[in-house]
């Protein structure tokens, strides 16, 4: 019981860490350091590896390190590392949840009650739709990326079927943002978009298509 109590603690302390990096650590600044390195490809890359790092815990959205691989690397390079560094940098909520929500559903307590009830619900939707395809009409839902990855770890999802899945499901949010990198002559956050409306309907509406047939056949068995 000991154990799971600072399973908790540490997942409580985390999600204060990234709530107060998300107000103390905006964009501007990561955006002037890398418009310096942009003519230096190897340190470009290293500064992009220590981004997608510590994204989460600052709450960056996906997208905007994107931006950076394309800006630097042009869309043909920059595709493959945003979506390879995306797609790691996912698994770090998802690994951090999957701590945190071990044993959940054997502890009492209000903390160990919320994980478990989070968990069972993803569970529930896993479930219906399979892990790869849950996966990848999660990606494909215009919803923030760590929560996803943290849910995904909560409710059990295999790790292979979640990289498998954030790595498809990303690649539309993925080519938008490194395509809007590699048009920019002048690299800012002012102005910046990458991810238009006519994208975030098309891709929302595949999500529904995947999630339309075991949603049929959960109302289906209810029935």
């Amino acid at each position: 019981m000991a154990d799971f109590a600072r399973r908790q603690v540490a997942g409580l302390a985390l999600v204060a860490v990234v709530a107060v990096g998300s107000l103390l650590a905006g964009p501007n600044h990561l955006f002037a350091v890398a418009r310096d390195l942009a003519d230096r490809p190897v340190v470009f890359g290293a500064l992009l590896v220590a981004v997608y790092l510590v994204r989460p815990l600052f709450a960056w959205p996906t997208t905007l390190v994107a931006i950076l691989a394309g800006y630097a690397y042009g869309p043909v390079w920059g595709f493959p590392i945003a979506l390879a560094g995306t797609t790691g940098s996912a698994l770090l909520p998802f690994l951090a949840a999957r701590y945190v929500g071990t044993g959940s559903g054997e502890r009492t307590g209000w903390g160990s009650g919320l994980v478990a009830r989070l968990g069972d619900s993803g569970e529930r939707f896993f479930e219906a739709t399979g892990d790869l395809r849950g996966m990848v009409a999660s990606r494909l839902a215009p919803a923030p990326s760590d929560p996803v990855s943290a849910a995904a770890g909560l409710s059990g999802v295999s790790t292979g079927a979640f990289v498998v899945g954030t790595a498809v499901g990303e690649v539309p949010w993925t080519v938008a943002a490194v395509l809007a990198g590699g048009s920019l002559d002048h690299l800012s956050t002012t102005g910046l978009t990458a991810i238009n409306w006519e994208l975030i309907a098309a891709a929302g509406a595949v999500a529904v298509a995947l999630l339309a047939g075991p949603a049929y056949r959960a109302v289906s068995v209810r029935r």
